[in-house]
């Protein structure tokens, strides 16, 4: 009677016997360079031979010749996703890794086509920045690919909000942003707008949030609070300022902007139409981009560590460790000259 054949053991089950991660499983048979701890060594080659694993040499090969991190990005255009590519490309670099970057335009449909395609591309690791990643986006299919691709021995690394059940890096934009317009608010300003950026953004909405929390604190009426949404660009801020210019602006007046780009752009609008800042209006943004200490007036901002969320974010994608990571990370206030204290 013919033996039936024996099932085939896969790197996931070899994993699970190890009680380590599918990464670190195929890094200790897949022969790669990187350190692993000997304990989860020893753990993952006993389970190896007592499963009897036999690894595919060709699979091994391509991950061992693909090195790179795909970075998939909402939008790269963008002064602080510069900032955070810049330093995620230095630490890999410094890792013997490299980095490749995609854009989605934040859209769900991009951002599940996007993944696909690289995780045919058998990257090293998977690095996600978006304002919001939610483990129901397009009915779960975003968060089953993710979870294919770690299966097969890849990392995935989100920056941003997100309820995925992968190693993360997040911002406190609420608290920050209280902190700034609290600031505003006892420096004697009595009536503020705030360019809140497109409508159902999670990162500006929060800060609109934390900019109406800190002005109530601050004693501001109300009615005297002023939420206008514009596209979160230069662009948007100009068109937002100059129509504020245009109805008119009741001393004394401050802007709060959802980010330094459309601070800076309102910033222009008010040069344009010979409004001074900070004489007549004071302007804040939010970000802290190296072009914050360049325009003049230079601008008062919160300083959120940008770079070091990068370099976080490629530590997290080579790191070997069997449980995900979770970090938030703070920013501080930073007043410059576009701001002025008012007599109350």
């Amino acid at each position: 009677m013919p033996h039936s054949a024996r099932p085939t053991v896969t790197l996931r089950d070899v994993a699970a016997a190890a009680g380590v991660s599918v990464s670190t499983a195929s890094r200790v048979l897949g022969g790669s360079s990187r350190t692993v701890a000997e304990e989860y060594r020893q753990r993952v080659v006993s389970a190896a031979a007592a499963l009897r694993y036999t690894a595919d040499a060709a699979a091994r090969a391509m991950r061992r010749a693909n090195d790179s991190i795909a970075v998939v990005g909402d939008d790269l255009t963008t002064p602080s996703m510069g900032m955070v590519a810049a330093a995620m490309e230095r630490r890999a670099r410094d890792a013997g890794a490299f980095v490749t970057v995609s854009s989605t335009h934040g859209t769900a449909e991009r951002q599940l086509e996007t993944v696909r395609l690289q995780r045919a591309l058998r990257p090293r690791a998977l690095i996600l920045t978006s304002s919001r990643l939610d483990t129901k986006a397009l009915g779960g299919r975003l968060l089953d690919e993710l979870l294919g691709y770690e299966r097969e021995g890849g990392r995935v690394v989100i920056v941003g909000d997100t309820d995925m059940p992968f190693d993360s890096i997040s911002f406190d934009n609420h608290g920050p942003a209280k902190e700034l317009a609290t600031y505003v608010a006892g420096a004697g300003h009595r009536h503020v707008t705030i360019l809140a950026g497109a409508r159902g953004q999670g990162n500006v909405s929060d800060r609109t949030a934390g900019f109406i929390a800190g002005l109530r604190h601050g004693g501001i009426e109300e009615r005297h609070i002023r939420v206008s949404h514009c596209t979160v660009n230069r662009q948007g801020g100009f068109d937002a300022a100059r129509r504020l210019v245009a109805e008119g602006l009741e001393p004394p007046h401050a802007i709060l902007a959802a980010n330094d780009t459309i601070a800076i752009g309102a910033m222009s609008a008010f040069r344009t139409a010979g409004v001074a800042v900070p004489d007549e209006v004071s302007v804040t943004g939010f970000d802290d981009i190296e072009l914050a200490i360049d325009v003049t007036p230079r601008l008062t901002t919160v300083s959120l560590p940008l770079a070091q969320a990068g370099a976080e974010a490629v530590r997290l994608a080579l790191a070997d460790r069997t449980e995900a990571e979770h970090l938030m990370m703070r920013g501080q206030v930073v007043v410059r000259d576009s701001t002025a204290i008012r007599v109350v």
